[in-house]
């Protein structure tokens, strides 16, 4: 069966440890959850909403996480209406992070950062997840109550003939909902039958398949892009030296590989596969595909320009022109320069 596809984020196997406490998240949290599709507005407390009492056994929730105290206790809030069994992969935190998490009661794993595809597979993998499904989040995203109660529902008896389902996520960049651009609405496939999904084998921009048929669910997640400017611009120097190695490595380049094949991934990761008339994520990896064919550093102004005017980015107010120009053009005129730079290079070493 062909496969659907979806999004996502070991060199030598690691031994980790798990440990879990009684859960006992009672953080409060400002809710950026509201009807789908609708404006984005304060609402009360995820607290607030009425407690299921009996727990969704057929799902799990896989989170990842690295000095994510300011922004964990939203996330585990906001899934806190699933009554679900919580898994956190932590890759080295050095503040509160582990605390915050054994504190819910979820249960931790200490592993080694390589990339978000080999972390998600090597969870899936080696963690005890309870139920057939599993619902993958990073730690500052968060579930709308209609979501939330979206997916318990769902879960309380899943459709036999849908193995995944892909999620509308709304993103959140300086406090602001940047509905223009191409942003929104924007699907990812994050719940699906673990027997059935992975993650596929790249370093940056992953996206999960699914053997089997997928649908959309009706209401939002919520993506806080980062806390502050500083954070977000060092995420993306280090995300387009992973984008430069993906080129190289497509072109079969000299330069060293990463190591991508690690033990406890389950079977062979796949890609997904560009099509035009495909699915959500098959045409974004079509249209990036043809990005990449275009002009090397004009490129990056001629989508800046598409996303700002073409498809009105210029709605989304000052946070929005700072976003569209940071990620469409600041971050693409990055990975085009970094990637002059290392052919150079190794121009200069063959020559040499």
């Amino acid at each position: 069966m062909t496969p659907s596809y979806g999004d996502a984020s070991d060199s030598k196997p690691l031994g980790f440890e798990l440990s879990s406490r009684v859960p006992a998240v009672q953080a409060a949290t400002r809710d950026l959850g509201g009807p789908a599709r609708g404006p984005l507005k304060a609402s009360p407390n995820v607290n607030d909403t009425p407690q299921p009492s009996t727990p969704v056994t057929t799902l799990s929730v896989l989170i990842l996480t690295q000095n994510e105290e300011s922004n964990l206790p939203a996330c585990l809030a906001s899934i806190q209406p699933l009554s679900a069994p919580v898994y956190i992969v932590d890759s080295g935190s050095t503040d509160r992070t582990l605390a915050i998490a054994e504190s819910a009661g979820a249960t931790v794993a200490r592993h080694l950062f390589e990339n978000y595809g080999k972390q998600r597979n090597w969870a899936q993998a080696n963690l005890p997840l309870q139920g057939d499904w599993v619902l993958h989040l990073d730690a500052d995203e968060r579930l709308t109550p209609e979501l939330a109660a979206e997916i318990r529902t769902l879960m309380a008896n899943p459709p036999a003939t849908i193995d995944g389902y892909l999620l509308c996520k709304r993103t959140i960049f300086m406090g602001r909902w940047i509905r223009h651009g191409g942003q929104y609405p924007s699907y990812h496939l994050r719940l699906f039958r673990r027997a059935k999904g992975r993650c596929e084998d790249r370093l940056y921009d992953q996206h999960y398949l699914v053997d089997g048929k997928t649908a959309r669910l009706k209401h939002d997640y919520i993506d806080i892009i980062t806390s502050d400017l500083t954070t977000w611009t060092q995420r993306h120097l280090r995300w387009a030296d992973l984008e430069v190695q993906e080129y190289l490595r497509a072109q079969g380049s000299s330069l060293p590989p990463l190591p991508l094949q690690g033990r406890g991934q389950g079977r062979e990761v796949s890609r997904v596969q560009p099509r035009l008339l495909g699915t959500p994520i098959e045409r974004k990896r079509w249209l990036r595909k043809q990005f990449g064919r275009s002009p090397r550093f004009l490129r990056a102004f001629l989508l800046g320009l598409y996303r700002y005017f073409l498809r009105l980015g210029f709605l989304d107010g000052k946070e929005g022109l700072i976003f569209h120009f940071l990620q469409g053009v600041w971050y693409r005129f990055m990975i085009d320069a970094k990637l002059h730079e290392v052919q150079l290079r190794l121009s200069k070493g063959s020559g040499g």
